[in-house]
């Protein structure tokens, strides 16, 4: 699919947050975030080393000018605190069913920020950008099955978990679907 293509992520705001680009300087932070066994548990089951989220974070700004989407930092409005990472990406996964191509939505908070309304806010304002800008009809998360918070967050925001699971690293994995209808407010 040919849309114009952003060479880095827009900026966004919503009434508490700011979801910018990601920046060299935010390494330490995205690490320290990566490290948290909360964060970590459901993802790859252990922290990140440096090397690793250097790689994420460029793998996170390049994708802008491969594909026309990618992640953001999400970054407190009145402190400037890294509060996590939210976005889309193609990670061209091994799969069960095929969405290579299409958006895959990710986020991640700081555990210092759960239980805020944070997550719903920083998903909410990347799904209305989705909404009026990308040129595909929905976007997909997957969830390992024990991650209850992150599925809320999914419903909450308007994926619908689908019936089958998929299978992800030989693993049953929730698939959800949501589409982007330009009609649907998040």
């Amino acid at each position: 699919m040919t849309f114009p293509r952003p060479a880095a992520a827009p900026v966004l705001t919503s009434d508490r947050l700011v979801l910018r680009p990601l920046r060299p300087d935010d390494l330490d932070a995205s690490h320290a975030l990566w490290c948290e066994e909360s964060v970590y548990r459901f993802i790859s089951g252990k922290p990140s080393n440096r090397q690793d989220c250097w790689f994420r974070l460029l793998n996170f700004v390049g994708m802008w000018s491969m594909m026309g989407f990618g992640y953001w930092a999400v970054e407190h409005r009145e402190t400037g605190d890294y509060v996590g990472e939210v976005g889309f990406a193609d990670f061209k996964r091994a799969l069960s069913v095929d969405i290579e191509g299409h958006p895959e939505m990710g986020w991640i908070l700081s555990p210092r920020f759960f239980g805020q309304g944070l997550g719903h806010e920083a998903v909410s304002c990347a799904l209305r950008w989705a909404q009026e800008t990308l040129p595909f009809d929905e976007v997909f998360c997957i969830i390992a099955p024990e991650n209850h918070a992150s599925a809320r967050l999914a419903q909450r925001t308007g994926f619908v978990q689908q019936s089958e699971p998929v299978v992800f690293n030989e693993a049953p994995t929730l698939f959800f679907r949501r589409p982007l209808d330009r009609n649907t407010q998040s």
